[in-house]
Order: structure tokens, then C-alpha cells, then sequence
């Protein structure tokens, strides 16, 4: 039955066009944190047959667990820094290269010392030890430390031990290569978090192993600034003929850093740095396992922008979560704007996808299927606990997301680079819902059959640019959205619009443009709630109230053709039960750590640019 309505749901949409699925950030027990926290003996080989819809062995649990729905395309994109070698110490402490007697020393009571904290129970204190302190000041400071946190452990060289686990990672994405059936990436995590600030990206080339062996992966341990990453990116491409992407992540989290208004060395942006960012980092994976990261908590006028906030800094010990503009998908699109005003270039013209961040090896991103960031958190037993320093968060505090959705020719990896490079993607927070956008200035003769033949023909896809105008009415945009076919019904289809006013100050403004049961609007211009059909006994939810799909063409009423602007759509399902919900029944429990009980779930699509 499952898969009649997902061929169903291709269907909706089979033309010039295939939509895929995936999940660009998952660790394995390579990945120092994934292994310190119980993750020990699921690697890259399991994480692609859970994917692809196996049955595997959870590596904390030992139960057999497998996906619901299998995934499309998948990157393993396990930690650079000491890539596998606190995973391979414990297997064989005596692997490193020779460092003299005192060397020798010092490293061996450091090894012993954490490898006995592993074989008790408490390899989360490694791990905590690890993190990085927050700043000693209030402000928005960052001290930069060239060596990283994670650079003090081990002791020793440890190039041999990395490219024995890199010729693993990149055979096993080899192996499990189905071109026109599922893509395996090679890529790894560039993981730089000073002082608690989240900077990170995930690399992603779409090459294969006689490439990726050439190099080794790129860590914050050699440098902690991104220019210095994408310098790195630009020589080994050139020198070894290859490609990559950067994709910035997490950035709820990255104290106002990720997109700030200046260069993390504290510079105002030029066109050199604003072009060499865009070049690289053309996506960004706007919702994850630790939160969600496209508008701030408090945004006016959004009554939906406070989603799956997570508050807790990845650093040593507790301080309190402020959210900052830098932090936040919209307002990096409007600041966007603003650069580009001034310098002509825009360093935040970026697509949006969503991926989990899991660190059990299990891409799990269904609430009813999920197995926590850790493995240490997979049942709701054991989630009442500090997943990350000592700041009372629990596994509950995790969101079950995302998803990348990509809009491409076929299911290889060059077809899915492509789409990344053009940005014709975008994210969901975990269900299969399926939407596709075009813009253009006359759309009139598209109609729900020949959507994506025409669509292609008189307008641009999510990712695109409106750069002409041939009337003086405002662009059109055609949408459809179908709702995940073993899933919730949607609750309605909103478009978000950002512009630069003739102030020059950047503005934005929601549109609902299509809306389930006939509703009405309130006084206050508010479209009245869908409803909830949860059921808070049993976690079940009836598609009693929503729509299954929606298709609609919208014209902007407020346009104005001297205003720089963007367009992204936010389609939401009507409210279904959290992984939280399910938890506290199974508990027979009803604390507060475990709640919100309900959410609404959603999809973001990539911008379309308008540009005078």
C-alpha cells in the first residue's frame, strides 16, 4: 500500500523533473562525539543500507531497526577533526606515530586515561571535556583559538589513522552507489565551534574514490576561519580536478556569527570574500536535529516563527540562549539584499535544505521513527539526560528533522549536484511533502497537468532569478504542493517576501495564498487556525480537517519594480503528534520536559530573486 501512494505521488509531479529525497549530514562511529556518546559500531556501510531501507542493528539498543520510507540520496559526512581516531585508539591504543619517551608518556596516560572513562560508561565525559568554553564577556565577542578544542586530544600524528578511516568512508560510498536508484556522496563535517559559537559546514563533492583518495578531509583543526576553508576547497579542486559544496549548518546556534554583517576576522565584507562565499556555500541546511534555524523565535507578524527553538549552545557549561539576527535564515536573505546594494554582490543569495545531523548512523527524520541526535538518547528512558554539556537539555529538546528535497533530472550524483549548485531544492522537517514553484510575469495558461512543462517554459524554479519585466504588474508565482502520501494533510501554502524599500531598509511580509476548509481571515488579518485532530491519548491524528494538495498561482499585490526582492514558499501540514508525545504515553508520563506535545510540521523552498 505504501508504495502505490508514493508512486501516486511521483506522479503529481512526473515530467521533465524528478524529486528526490535525502539527507546531506549524518555521522557515523568515525565521528569522535558520535562514538564517545555509544555510537561504537555502527559505520558508513550501515548507515547506507538503513537508507536505502535495510534492516540494520542499532548500535546502542542492539535492536533491528529499519526506515520507514527509504531515502533517495545520502552523505555520510562523519567529523575531519582526529576523522576516526578516538574510534581506532580504542581498538588499538599503540597506532600512533612514535613521539619520543616523554611524548610517548604524556600520550598514553591522556589515551588510558579516556579510554577508561569509555570501557566504565562514561565516554560522555570525554566528550564534554572536549567542548569548547563560551567567551568570558556578555557581548557579541569571539576569541579564536588556532588550535580548536578538540585539537588537544590526542597527542601525536595522526595522518595514518585518517586515511585508513577516509579509504573506508569513500569505499563504502562506492559500494552502495545504484546510479538511477540511490546516490551515496562522499563528504565530512567541517566542524569549527569557537567558544560555543556553531560555524560549521558539511563537504560534499559529487566525485568518486579516484579523486576523494587524493586528499584528506579539511578540519577546524587546521583552521577555525571559513576563508581559509574555501581557499583549501579552491586549491585541491584545482589541483586534483574535482568539485565541492560547502553547506553552512545550524546556524540558530552560532551566537550571530554565520551571517553577520562583517567577515569573522571582523571586516566589512568586499566583493572578493561576498563572491568566494557564494561560490562555495550557494545551499544552507536551514532545519536539523537541533533545531530550526529560518526565522527568529519572536519575528512580528509570523505567528508560526517560534518552531522547534533549541537553546542550548554546544560548549562545556550552560549560558543563556539569545538569539540574534546572524543566527537566522530571513534575516540573512534580507541582509543579503543590503550587501548587495552596497557592493554588488550578495554573499546570501543561498538555497535551503534540511538534513537530521543524527549521530547514530540512522537518518531518522519521522517522529514516529526516531532515534535521537545520540545513540545514548534513542529511547525515552534514557533521553531525561544532558545531551550536551550541563545544559538541561534532554533528548526531547531534539527536533525528529529534516530533510533535503532536490529537483532533479535523474537520481546520480552529478544531476543532484547540479541541482544544489543551481539551488533548485529545498527542506522539509522530516515529511515527504512535495512542492514545486515557478515565477514569471505571465503564468495564466499553467494548470495542475502540464504544471512543470509549462512552468519550465514561461518562468524560473526555486532557486532562480526574475531579472526582466515585460508588464507592470507584479510577478506571478505558480504552486503546487502535495502532501506526503503516508503522512498529515497540509494546513495551507504561505509565501515569504523580502524586500529593500526606497529607504533602503530591508522589510518582509507573509502571504497566505492557499488555505484548507474555507476559512476566514480575523480582524487582525490572521487566517484562522486549521484545528488539531490530535489525539493526546493515544498519539494518533485523523485527515479529518487540510487538504492533500494544493495548486494555486499568486500574483504579488505589492510590487514594486525599483525594490530588489525575494520569494520563498512555506507550506505547513496540519498539527500531528511529536516525538515527545509518543514518548510520554509510552512512559505513561506527562512532564514538562517532553513537551510541546503537537507540531506542524513544514517545507521551505530555495528563494526566487527578483532584481531590478
Amino acid at each position: 500500500m505504501t508504495l502505490l501512494l508514493i508512486a501516486s505521488f511521483k506522479q503529481a509531479f512526473a515530467d521533465e523533473m524528478e524529486l528526490l529525497f535525502g539527507d546531506t549530514h549524518l555521522h557515523t562511529a568515525y565521528s569522535f562525539d558520535a562514538f564517545l556518546n555509544d555510537n561504537q559500531s555502527a559505520y558508513p556501510d550501515t548507515a547506507y543500507r538503513w537508507a536505502r531501507g535495510l534492516p540494520v542493528i542499532h548500535p546502542y539498543t542492539r535492536t533491528r531497526v529499519q526506515i520507514n520510507t527509504p531515502l533517495d540520496f545520502l552523505v555520510v559526512s562523519d567529523h575531519a577533526e582526529y576523522l576516526g581516531v578516538i574510534t581506532e585508539l580504542a581498538k588499538d591504543p599503540d597506532q600512533l606515530t612514535d613521539l619520543g619517551f616523554f611524548g610517548n608518556l604524556i600520550r598514553d596516560i591522556q589515551i588510558q586515561f579516556a579510554l577508561f572513562l569509555i570501557e566504565i560508561g562514561r565516554a560522555e565525559d570525554v566528550f564534554n571535556n572536549a567542548l569548547p568554553e563560551p567567551a568570558s564577556g556578555d557581548g557579541h565577542d569571539l576569541v579564536i583559538d588556532p588550535n580548536g578544542a578538540i585539537a588537544s586530544v590526542p597527542y601525536g600524528d595522526v595522518t595514518n589513522i585518517k586515511a585508513k578511516v577516509w579509504a573506508d568512508i569513500v569505499k563504502s560510498a562506492e559500494e552502495h552507489y545504484i546510479p538511477g536508484k540511490f546516490s551515496s556522496f562522499v563528504g565530512w563535517e567541517w566542524t569549527s565551534t569557537p567558544t560555543g559559537a556553531n560555524l560549521h559546514r558539511v563537504i560534499i563533492s559529487p566525485d568518486g574514490a579516484e579523486k576523494a583518495l587524493q586528499y584528506l578531509p579539511y578540519g577546524s583543526d587546521i583552521s577555525q576561519y571559513p576563508r581559509d576553508l574555501w581557499t583549501w576547497l579552491d586549491s585541491t579542486s584545482k589541483k586534483f580536478d574535482t568539485r565541492f559544496i560547502s553547506i553552512p549548518h545550524n546556524s540558530n546556534l552560532s551566537k550571530g556569527y554565520m551571517f553577520d554583517q562583517t567577515t569573522l576576522e571582523g571586516e566589512p565584507f568586499d566583493r572578493d570574500y561576498a563572491e568566494q562565499r557564494i561560490k562555495w556555500e550557494p545551499i544552507v541546511e536551514v532545519t536539523q536535529v537541533k533545531g530550526d534555524s529560518e526565522s527568529l523565535p519572536d519575528t512580528p507578524g509570523d505567528e508560526f516563527s517560534d518552531f522547534e527553538t533549541y537553546q542550548y549552545y554546544l560548549q562545556a557549561y550552560a549560558t543563556k540562549y539569545v538569539p540574534r539576527q546572524g543566527d537566522y535564515i530571513r534575516p540573512a536573505l534580507k541582509l543579503g539584499l543590503e550587501i548587495n546594494e552596497a557592493i554588488g554582490v550578495n554573499p546570501y543569495k543561498f538555497g535551503l535544505i534540511g538534513s537530521t545531523d543524527s549521530h547514530t548512523s540512522l537518518a531518522s527524520a519521522e517522529e514516529k521513527n526516531f532515534w535521537g541526535k545520540y545513540s545514548n538518547d534513542s529511547t525515552p528512558e534514557i533521553k531525561d539526560q544532558d545531551i550536551i554539556g550541563d545544559a538541561n537539555n534532554t533528548g526531547w529538546s531534539m527536533s525528529a528533522g529534516g530533510l533535503a528535497g532536490v529537483w532533479a533530472k535523474e537520481n546520480t550524483r552529478d544531476e543532484i549536484y547540479a541541482a544544489f549548485k543551481r539551488k533548485e531544492v529545498y527542506a522539509t522537517t522530516g515529511p515527504r511533502i512535495g512542492v514545486q514553484v515557478f515565477a514569471g510575469w505571465d503564468l495564466s495558461d499553467i494548470t495542475y497537468k502540464n504544471f512543470q512543462d509549462l512552468g519550465y517554459k514561461l518562468g524560473v524554479p526555486m532557486g532562480g532569478d526574475l531579472s526582466s519585466i515585460s508588464k507592470n504588474s507584479g510577478p506571478s508565482f505558480a504552486i503546487k504542493v502535495v502532501k506526503d502520501p503516508i503522512g498529515a494533510n497540509l494546513d495551507r501554502v504561505q509565501i515569504v517576501k523580502g524586500w529593500i524599500d526606497r529607504d533602503g531598509k530591508s522589510r518582509e511580509k507573509i502571504y497566505d495564498v492557499a488555505w484548507s476548509d474555507d476559512r476566514d481571515f480575523d480582524s487582525f488579518g490572521q487566517l484562522e487556525p486549521v484545528g488539531n485532530t490530535v489525539d493526546l491519548t493515544t498519539g494518533m491524528h485523523e485527515n479529518t480537517i487540510g487538504e492533500t494538495d494544493f495548486f494555486t498561482i499568486w500574483q504579488d499585490p505589492d510590487f514594486n519594480r525599483d525594490e530588489p526582492s525575494f520569494y520563498y514558499i512555506r507550506a505547513l501540514e496540519i498539527p500531528t503528534a511529536r516525538h515527545s508525545l509518543l514518548d510520554a504515553l509510552a512512559l505513561e508520563s506527562d512532564d514538562n520536559k517532553m513537551k510541546p506535545y503537537t507540531i506542524q510540521e513544514r517545507a521551505y523552498t530555495s528563494p526566487i530573486w527578483y532584481n531590478p
